[in-house]
């Protein structure tokens, strides 16, 4: 007698790897720098925290699904239409959510060829393709994009500043970028870096997705908020896709200690520039300290440094090398990247020890 058959998953799953986070020590382990997720070093605003823990006596009662307080501070913060607002648990589910309201099995996504992991992955779980168009000097390339545009192609990602090169598209390559493309095709800019940019003209999009029928701009409390435990992020765009997204997320999506923290923390504009103006100098000491060091840091606007190495070799060494001191970074073969690491803005502290470190290593090799 023959075995029953055991359940298969989609074949198109077979050809999708698991997203991978940076590299922490694991519980246990103690006096680690944590350089390897693009984390907050500061935390979070000591407001947020005291609403999170107001928050606690109501755990007994499910979270506003609708997340209508949250939505309003974002709005007021923003100038935006509340009711063309999403929460979602974290950036990433929305940018998960995305494919799977718009795509169908065999249909294609673009991105940048150093664009954030999750996008193959929300393409692939739907058995849609992802496209992976090279860049420029780390840069994603405007006009390639464009020319990988097919008549299967259904949403265009771009992470504006980019993970994990930190780069940036000026704000009228990104408009030239939604003018070339067809209206049926879903332009995703991603903004989870945008409290970072120094350019006070940058609106992370914004402007597009308030006016065009095709824009999405996705945000986060993760990065400069410090909230990435919680899981909170937002879109914002045409009433249409909101409307979709709105019917696939998750109830009750962002815990009710999430959203009150992240409305005390949006509400904070005194706190927000502390962390950016304390992110912006470490960034600036940590980009001279490398180049002096004689590597390769490309220049960027996020909380983080990519850094390239004089070899694969070379920064895999200096990876597996550093980790055994407790200094977790991240190394990016799987993106292409093998020569490059990715090193996260810490403290003042943390700054001068990572330095330190690494002149160390550079230094016995």
């Amino acid at each position: 007698m023959s075995a029953s058959p055991a359940p298969r998953a989609n074949r198109w799953l077979d050809d999708l790897a698991a997203y991978k986070p940076g590299a922490h020590g694991g519980p246990g382990r103690a006096n680690v720098l944590r350089l390897a997720s693009n984390e907050c070093p500061l935390g979070p605003n000591p407001k947020a925290l005291a609403a999170a823990q107001a928050s606690l006596t109501s755990v007994h009662r499910y979270a506003d699904g609708a997340a209508v307080a949250l939505r309003q501070a974002i709005a007021q913060a923003h100038g935006l239409d509340v009711h063309r607002i999403v929460c979602g648990t974290g950036s990433d589910e929305i940018l998960q959510l995305c494919p799977l309201a718009f795509c169908a099995p065999g249909d294609e996504v673009i991105h940048a060829q150093y664009g954030f992991m999750v996008y193959a992955i929300a393409a692939r779980r739907v058995g849609a393709v992802p496209i992976a168009v090279p860049e420029q000097n780390f840069t994603a390339d405007v006009d390639a994009i464009l020319a990988a545009v097919s008549g299967k192609t259904r949403i265009v990602f771009l992470a504006n500043p980019n993970n994990p090169t930190g780069t940036r598209v000026r704000d009228d390559d990104i408009a030239r970028l939604h003018a070339g493309l067809p209206s049926d095709v879903l332009l995703v800019l991603d903004g989870a870096y945008a409290e970072y940019v120094e350019d006070p003209g940058y609106d992370a999009g914004k402007a597009l997705a308030s006016s065009a029928p095709n824009v999405l701009m996705t945000r986060t409390f993760s990065k400069l908020h410090g909230l990435a435990g919680e899981r909170i992020g937002w879109a914002y765009g045409p009433a249409s896709v909101i409307d979709a997204l709105n019917k696939i997320r998750g109830p009750f999506n962002v815990s009710t200690a999430g959203q009150a923290a992240a409305i005390a923390s949006i509400e904070d504009a005194e706190w927000i520039a502390h962390v950016r103006q304390d992110n912006a100098t470490q960034r600036s000491i940590l980009f001279k300290a490398l180049e002096e060091m004689g590597l390769k840091p490309i220049p960027g606007q996020a909380n983080f440094i990519l850094t390239q190495f004089p070899s694969a070799q070379v920064a895999g060494q200096v990876v597996s090398t550093l980790s055994d001191q407790g200094i977790y970074v991240r190394h990016l073969p799987g993106l292409g990247l093998a020569d490059c690491i990715r090193i996260g803005v810490g403290t003042a502290a943390e700054t001068q020890a990572f330095i330190a470190a690494l002149k160390a290593v550079l230094a016995d090799l």
